[in-house]
């Protein structure tokens, strides 16, 4: 194990995609998933505590907490998805209690709740099941489950009622539910119609009343679970929210939502006022309660824009996604989907001025962060993202310095050991900047294109700098390109520099590890293994050996070309590495976002801490130069400080002295322009404090004559309130005096009465005390009589028991006399009786044997005579019950037959009231006949008439069907002709296109072919320069001229570098043969060329000529069928009105004969009656 451990500070970041991933704890402190944990920040002591997750997580999904802020529960998912309660009072967050679903399968919860009196949580599952779970949750006991969905309606968040324990609300797309816990079930109290509508979000405002918001910006008020109505939000900002959601269009494509200009609701909360509500990209509206259980708008709060750009930024694009208020209900709280933290204190005071948002901590990284560097004279890191955006933070303060967005993804990152400069690469190439005051500006541009890794050296004379597989190194006081590190055949992924700058070590995809001399260009070691893709490399403390990691999932120390060792680990693969500068750990990041903390040298086994760090792949690690903390930047965008300390839990003692500069770069225009503006205001402040001045002095004047007018005016007031006073004391004596008198005289009225009172009283007790020695006397009287008549009756009570006595003593003599005689008898006769019983016994015994051979015999008979009876039952059996089958049947049949002949008596009274009916319809009949035969005559002359239209129009639509036939024939040709014309025309486009794929073909040909000239023209360049060469050699060795022995040596090694071996000769005709044959064969494929252009250009021609003609004969047929549409439409009308007039001539004819039938009915029914 490793003697030195890391332990977690301090973290840059929010955990995106956790619903409900904000709250306040108290009012200083929120809790929020950053990472693989749960944060609890102090906002004002900047202190941070950390609640890690489970190790075998699958990932957080929805944090839930309690009304009494003490219990947060955070759902996971795994093999099997769980809810773990942990209590915010312990300071590590203990866990209280996990929360499984047993044998069901869930493989997520999307949302949770805790009831107001904090006993009960919900959860809600995912799809498809969409589960919804009731615990007692400090029993782990389950007390209900209902299915709140289907699959295709999911569920965004469920709430208990705060003014009830069983009462819930669940809410998704088409889905508003209210639930109630009761005889331990749960059920839907309520059945809204709202298939159609998308609910985001929901909150209670009363027991009854819930308002929720949908993705069409709606804010719908349910009471008891139905719609009452519609909170109108239209404002000014729904133009702002339609003309900004149009801008973010154009902002980027993967960064903005492109939704639809209706602003969403995605996230609204409730307190003491009313309730606040996110209503579109970047703004929160407050409303609150009017007089008639309405509610207004009072506020709109927006997300602030990026003040380093002008026009419309992601910054104020961002969707919300939770929102919460402060128990005092002092501050709102937001989160957005792009990874930041927001704050508004709603106790300030109301302005005209545009009110927006305030960073809660700082600004953070919302995509995955791409480098990681520290300098030496600075606490300060530096982080690039692919949310375009370069910051540069203070791991001592814990604060953000400095903060710039670019127009291009930053890939890598470099801090120059002065902390005043910085490199950062884009994909088109790679800046210098200068670290400003309060900017970050380009001063230098270098031609490496998507530079994913860059380093200065430790001196800061030198860069490094990837670009794929070639690694650059550059000057920094010149800005050369000093020398190019080529080698890897693959990508390079990791590069380090050693402490004397002398040496560099890389790594990369092709499985090579290099050690790379500065000064020559050469590799000194390497280490290749083609089955591993490097992802991270690093010196040892003593820059002797190399450590690096890959996605053999093994950590490696290399030295002199060789493996020394292997730390073998789990199936999780490292991605990044960072060695302490003491020697003592070795710290390495893995895929899954744990960091192990690995002792050093290197184990053989297995040995390891692990801890809990972030929710995606490392990135990026780094130790500060000071070994006080380790850094490490991972895909999920966060930036997490780490703690160095021994087990005993002392900071690491470092050899190395570090004094942090304060100094900052300022450039001379800034500066400039500064003490400019310093002089400006200088100048205004002494205007404004002559200003005020001279306005105190205005304000004196004016302010003494008021204080002299409201004196005056006191004076007089006082004085007439003195008399006020005076006259009301006058007053008060006066009354004073006529109470005494009243008073007075109410007393001696009072004492009156009060005599008389006590003389009537005192004779009414004289009577009822004579009244009272009468009632005492009597009852003296009475208690002597009583006494008397009880003495006597108990000397007669005792008398008679005496006598009793010797009687009953007379009797019991007698009785026991008799009892001794009985008792003598009884024995005899037991004797006798005994003797009897023996003598009977024996004369039994021998009958009870006789009987039973008798009944033996019997039985069997009987059970022969019980068998054949029970096969008759049997039969008798079937029979009763087939009869009494048909006996139910026919009772069936009767009760059918009844009902049968009730409704015939029913259908007998109705037809004879018909019949009654029909007899007097007959006598009206009978009178109108008269009228109808009179109109019947006129009827068939009309009828002739149109018999005779009738022949002349079938004459008519004859000779129309005659003229139809031969156009629509015509028609017919015409369709066939365009269908051999569409088939010519196909057949052209293939050919056009067999045409387009032979030139395409050529082209790639003549690509080739110029690719070969390029080389034959590269290989000449390259001669013409070993001429060059050859000429400046032997100028040289024109100078040994004097000397034979310089000179001949110099011709030797002229002719080794220059002349190669004995068939150059052959080589030199058979490349002339090849030049010649390239000619011939190029002058060939122009030729083939030149005729094929020639060939595509006349089909074209002719294809251009056909589909002229084609068109032309097109028109003109569409012409005429559309003339003979038009003259087979007027010919279907006419058909119409002509059947039209047939069926009025039919409807005429059929009027005629019942007419005549009319009369002959009536006295059939009456013969019939």
């Amino acid at each position: 194990m490793a003697s030195v451990v890391a332990q977690s500070h301090f973290i840059f970041g929010l955990r995106t995609g956790v619903g409900n991933n904000l709250s306040f704890v108290d009012e200083q402190t929120v809790v929020f998933p950053s990472g693989n944990s749960c944060v609890c920040y102090n906002t004002v002591q900047r202190c941070q505590r950390f609640i890690p997750g489970s190790e075998k997580s699958g990932g957080m999904h929805a944090l839930a907490i309690s009304a009494n802020r003490r219990y947060l529960a955070v759902s996971e998912s795994g093999e099997k998805a769980t809810i773990t309660v942990f209590d915010l009072q312990h300071e590590q967050g203990r866990k209280r209690k996990i929360l499984t679903v047993g044998d069901m399968v869930v493989q997520e919860f999307v949302c949770m709740a805790f009831s107001p009196d904090s006993k009960y949580l919900i959860g809600q599952t995912g799809g498809p099941d969409w589960m919804l779970i009731f615990w007692l949750w400090e029993k782990q006991k389950i007390l209900a489950t209902v299915k709140t969905s289907s699959s295709t309606n999911p569920v965004s968040q469920v709430s208990f009622n705060p003014y009830n324990n069983m009462q819930l609300c669940v809410s998704g797309t088409g889905v508003l539910k209210h639930f109630r816990y009761a005889e331990g079930t749960l059920k839907q109290n309520s059945f809204p119609k709202v298939e159609s509508i998308n609910f985001l979000c929901h909150t209670w405002m009363s027991a009854t009343r819930v308002i929720a918001g949908t993705d069409t910006g709606r804010l719908l008020v349910f009471e008891s679970g139905e719609l009452r109505r519609e909170i109108n939000v239209a404002s000014k900002a729904v133009q702002d929210q339609s003309d900004r959601q149009l801008d973010m269009k154009k902002i980027k494509d993967d960064d903005v939502d492109e939704g639809p200009n209706v602003p969403h609701i995605t996230a609204i909360v409730s307190y003491s006022k009313g309730f606040a509500c996110s209503f579109g990209p970047g703004t929160v509206c407050l409303f609150e309660k009017n007089e008639d259980e309405g509610y207004r708008k009072s506020r709109e709060i927006q997300i602030p824009p990026d003040p380093n750009c002008s026009e419309l930024t992601p910054a104020e694009c961002q969707l919300i996604d939770t929102m919460c208020i402060s128990p005092a209900e002092e501050t709102l709280a937001i989160s957005t989907d792009r990874g930041q933290l927001y704050s508004f204190s709603l106790s300030s005071v109301e302005t005209n001025k545009e009110e927006q948002f305030e960073f809660l901590s700082q600004s953070f990284h919302s995509k995955s962060i791409t480098g990681l560097s520290v300098c030496v004279r600075k606490p300060l890191v530096a982080t690039s993202s692919l949310d375009h955006s370069v910051r540069i933070w203070n791991y001592e303060t814990k604060s953000l310095e400095l903060y710039k967005e670019f127009q291009e993804e930053a890939y890598s990152v470099a801090l120059h050991p002065t902390g005043l400069f910085m490199l950062v690469g884009f994909s088109d190439k790679l800046r210098l900047m200068n670290l400003l005051i309060d900017d970050i500006r380009t001063f230098k541009e270098f031609t490496v294109r998507g530079c994913r890794e860059c380093s200065f050296s430790h001196g800061g004379h030198m860069f490094a700098a990837v670009n794929g597989n070639v690694i650059h190194i550059y000057s920094v006081l010149s800005f050369e390109n000093i020398i190019d590190l080529k080698g890897h055949n693959g990508k390079v992924h990791g590069i380090e520099w050693s402490l004397d700058d002398s040496r560099l070590v890389s790594c990369g995809v092709d499985g090579a590890v290099y050690e790379w001399n500065i000064q020559t260009g050469k590799r000194e070691s390497e280490s290749v293994l083609k089955s591993c893709s490097y992802t991270g490399v690093a010196f040892s403390s003593d820059y002797k050996t190399i450590l690096a990691v890959g996605t053999d999932f093994t950590l490696k120390e290399i030295q002199d070309c060789q493996v020394l060792r292997e730390v073998p680990g789990d199936d999780v693969a490292h991605t990044a590495v960072a060695v302490s500068h003491s020697g003592r750990v070795v710290f390495t990041g893995t895929s899954s976002g744990t960091i192990r903390a690995i002792k050093y040298p290197l184990p053989i086994e297995k040995e390891w801490i692990m801890y809990q760090a972030h929710c995606g792949p490392v990135t990026k690690m780094v130790i500060t130069f000071d070994e006080q903390f380790l850094l490490s930047a991972s895909e999920d965008g966060c930036l997490l400080m780490w703690k160095i300390i021994d087990k005993e839990g002392r900071r690491l003692k470092s050899n190395r002295q570090m004094i942090h500069t304060e100094e900052v770069l300022v450039t001379k225009s800034d500066l400039e322009e500064k003490i400019q503006n310093m002089l400006e205001l200088r100048m205004r402040l002494e205007e404004l404090q002559m200003e005020n001045e001279y306005q105190l002095r205005l304000k004196d004047i004016n302010y003494n004559e008021k204080i002299k007018e409201l004196s005056d005016k006191f004076t007089l007031q006082i004085e007439s309130l003195k008399a006020m006073q005076q006259a009301m004391k006058t007053e008060m004596e006066k009354q004073e005096r006529e109470h005494q008198e009243t008073s007075a005289e109410v007393k001696v009225k009072h004492s009156k009465e009060l005599k008389d009172l006590e003389l009537s009283y005192s004779q009414k007790l004289i009577v009822e005390h004579e009244r009272y020695q009468d009632l005492q006397k009597k009852y003296e009287k009475m208690h002597e009589d009583n006494k008397k008549q009880l003495k006597a009756v108990e000397e007669s009570r005792i008398q008679a028991l005496e006598e009793m006595t010797q009687i009953y003593e007379a009797r019991l003599r007698e009785k026991t006399q008799l009892l001794s005689q009985c008792q003598e008898e009884s024995q005899q006769q037991i004797r006798e009786f005994k003797e009897m019983i023996r003598q009977v016994e024996e004369d039994e015994e021998r009958k009870i044997h006789d009987i039973q051979l008798k009944y033996e015999r019997k039985l069997h008979t009987e059970k022969e005579f019980n068998t054949n009876l029970k096969a008759e039952t049997g039969i008798v059996s079937q029979k009763v019950y087939t009869l009494q089958k048909q006996i139910d049947e026919k009772c069936t049949d009767i009760n059918k037959m009844k009902q049968e002949r009730q409704r015939l008596m029913g259908l007998i009274r109705s037809l004879e009231s018909d019949i009654e009916e029909l007899k007097r319809q007959i006598s009206g009949h009978e009178k109108t006949n008269q009228d109808k035969d009179k109109t019947i005559s006129n009827l068939k002359k009309k009828n002739q008439d149109l018999e005779k239209l009738k022949f002349v129009l079938d004459f008519q639509l004859n000779e129309l069907k005659k003229q139809t036939e031969p156009q629509q024939d015509d028609i017919n040709e015409k369709k066939e002709r365009i269908h051999l014309l569409e088939e010519e025309l196909v057949q052209t486009d293939n050919s056009n296109t067999q045409l387009k794929l032979t030139v395409s073909e050529l082209r790639l040909k003549l690509r080739t072919r110029d690719k070969e000239m390029q080389k034959e023209m590269q290989k000449v360049k390259d001669l013409e320069t070993q001429l060059q060469r050859l000429k400046s050699d032997l100028h040289n060795c024109v100078g040994f001229i004097q000397e034979p022995r310089k000179l001949k040596d110099s011709v030797q090694t002229i002719y080794t570098r220059y002349v190669p071996q004995s068939d150059r000769v052959e080589k030199r005709a058979v490349d002339e043969d090849i030049h010649r044959a390239f000619v011939r064969q190029h002058d060939h494929m122009e030729k083939t060329i030149g005729s094929l252009k020639t060939r595509l250009a006349k089909s074209a021609e002719d294809h251009e000529r056909v589909y002229v003609k084609i068109m032309k004969e097109n028109v003109t047929l569409i012409a005429e069928i559309n003339e003979l549409r038009k003259e087979l439409w007027l010919v279907r009308t006419q058909v119409k009105d002509y059947k039209a007039q047939l069926a009025i001539f039919k409807r005429t004819n059929k009027l005629r004969p019942n007419t005549e039938e009319g009369p002959k009915m009536a006295p059939t029914l009456e013969d019939s009656h």
